[in-house]
């Protein structure tokens, strides 16, 4: 038994396809899709093409109350906030008026309540003081037992 010849020859797709002639279709062509009778015109094309990107009205129509409702509401809010900040103003003009007026009238409850203030001021600041100078007085004395104790050393070693 002798060996089989497994070699195949090449063959081009290119010329073979072309050997076998045209190829025939079972559907339509291109041209017989342009030439169809309910083929429409470029201006009903355009017309078909706004409806679809215009959209829905209803839906135009729910965003636009949307809109009015949040427009509505923020003028609302607005309005709360600047009648707040004014009511508050209103406020602080009437305190610093109170307070101006109350300095330079010499009624004898804002004065003695001033000296009172005054009185307590003194007082810390007295306090203050006597605790630093008694701090001081301590410091030095503890001073004064460490350099008598390294004089009893020294005293020692000698």
């Amino acid at each position: 038994m002798g060996k089989r010849d497994n070699r195949v020859a090449y063959v081009n797709p290119i010329a073979a396809a072309r050997a076998k002639g045209p190829v025939e279709t079972g559907g339509t062509s291109i041209q017989d899709y342009l030439n169809r009778p309910g083929r429409p015109t470029w201006e009903e094309f355009q017309e078909r093409l706004d409806k679809r990107n215009h959209g829905s009205s209803t839906l135009a129509d729910w965003e636009k109350k949307m809109n009015e409702q949040h427009k509505e509401d923020l003028r609302k809010n607005r309005e709360k906030i600047l009648s707040k900040s004014k009511k508050k103003k209103k406020k602080e003009k009437k305190s610093k008026k109170k307070k101006r007026h109350r300095s330079p009238s010499p009624s004898s409850s804002s004065s003695s309540d001033s000296e009172s203030e005054i009185q307590v001021k003194k007082k810390k600041r007295k306090r203050k003081r006597d605790r630093s100078r008694s701090r001081e007085r301590y410091d030095d004395s503890s001073d004064e037992r460490k350099s008598s104790k390294d004089r009893r050393k020294r005293s020692k070693h000698k």
